[in-house]
């Protein structure tokens, strides 16, 4: 019966993901270019509500016992108006409406590590919540706090986009400005950047999902076999990474360029995961997240090389399909590392920790080509300007 149930859950938990990925998938690439118009606002204030919904829904199969399907339907719900990838994009997108490109890096860094707190935060209050109450109470707070987003986004939040203007939301037009970002042929140096960068973030967020997904299956097995206490605390700890990758990445702005920070950032990934993969004993596994301290400083270097690639009237669009990107990253993580660990289990544990240092290796080395590609081009456009002993 047990081996009954955990099948039926693992292939509702696939549909409900599967079914909130790809509804939200048109709606993020249609209510983001709208949003560079419009405003940011809307863009805010519909995903909460559609977040709200489906909390509501959830608490309405809980109390009258519904059938599970329809968890289905709240998900559609909170897909079709954005759902979680379209409040991300938005927020994104209004830092980097209210920053310079100076500080945009450290604005964009200042988000990710909100969403750091908020999920070690959830992950401890959460867990304690479930056990002491059981699952109904904890979704009022889901939905209380969808609304009160919903509200504040509504009524106390300042428009970042100066004027906004009427636009239709139903036209193929919010996609078309989506793939413009991508094909267009007058900006070819920068379609190639956003191309690599997309593809070094992909990478990246695959690598950090799949992994995280692991620890605590990595925990529980021999032979670390940790209690609930030292998950709890090496959960904290993962989370943590956000915290220190901010601290790390203002002080090391203050000496290098973006570019290494992010390097930096990936060589503290990778070390991490090598040490977690090789990890027999309790003291190696929290040396491995102490060295992950740095891990999280890569992803906001490229969020906001990829906002300097576009024009200011471009960035909803933009975030959007980065959005998109990471809701893929979910669903690639979830299907590779999960395989991949235990198929692996007879010759090496951590072994997906392992295949996901190597993967890193790849954002590693294009941050680097594009870097040494960008010098390049300005020293032959400096080489060009001199004068030539001709000239006198």
């Amino acid at each position: 019966l047990l081996q009954e149930v955990e099948a039926l859950v693992a292939r509702w938990n696939l549909c409900i993901n599967l079914g909130g990925f790809f509804v939200g998938l048109f709606s993020v690439t249609l209510f983001g270019p709208w949003s560079d118009s419009v405003g940011r606002r809307p863009a805010l204030v519909l995903p909460a509500v559609g977040m709200a919904l489906q909390a509501a829904v959830y608490l309405l199969v809980m109390y009258l016992q519904l059938h599970v399907a329809y968890f289905l339907l709240g998900r559609l719900l909170s897909g079709l108006l954005g759902d979680y990838n379209l409040i991300l994009a938005s927020c994104f997108a209004y830092v980097a409406d209210t920053s310079d490109k100076r500080a945009r890096t450290f604005r964009v860094a200042i988000l990710e590590a909100c969403l750091g707190v908020a999920g070690m935060l959830a992950s401890i209050g959460g867990g304690q919540w479930r056990k002491a109450q059981g699952y109904i109470n904890p979704f009022w707070l889901v939905l209380a706090a969808s609304l009160a987003a919903a509200l504040y986004a509504a009524f106390c939040l300042q428009e970042s986009v100066k004027p906004p203007k009427p636009a239709k939301l139903l036209t193929l037009s919010h996609y078309k400005a989506v793939y413009r970002l991508y094909v267009a042929p007058e900006r070819l140096s920068s379609r190639r950047k956003l191309a690599l960068y997309s593809l070094a973030f992909f990478l990246l967020v695959t690598v950090h999902f799949g992994a995280k997904d692991l620890f605590v299956l990595y925990e529980l097995g021999s032979p670390l076999c940790w209690a609930a206490d030292l998950i709890g605390y090496g959960s904290a700890a993962s989370y943590l990474a956000y915290l220190g990758s901010l601290g790390g990445l203002r002080l090391l702005q203050l000496c290098l360029e973006d570019t290494w920070v992010a390097e930096i950032g990936l060589i503290s990934n990778i070390s991490g995961l090598v040490v977690i993969s090789l990890a027999t004993t309790t003291p190696l596994m929290f040396t491995g997240y102490g060295i992950l301290f740095l891990s999280m400083a890569a992803t906001p270097v490229i969020r906001a090389k990829l906002s300097k690639l576009v024009s200011e009237t471009e960035q909803g669009a933009l975030f959007a399909s980065v959005a998109c990107v990471e809701g893929l990253c979910s669903l690639v993580a979830t299907g590779v590392f999960n395989s991949l660990y235990p198929a692996s289990l007879h010759f090496m544990r951590g072994f997906p920790f392992l295949f996901g240092a190597i993967i890193l290796l790849i954002p590693a080395a294009i941050i680097g080509w594009i870097e040494i590609w960008d010098s390049d081009q300005d020293y032959s456009h400096f080489s060009d300007a001199s004068p030539s002993p001709a000239d006198g």
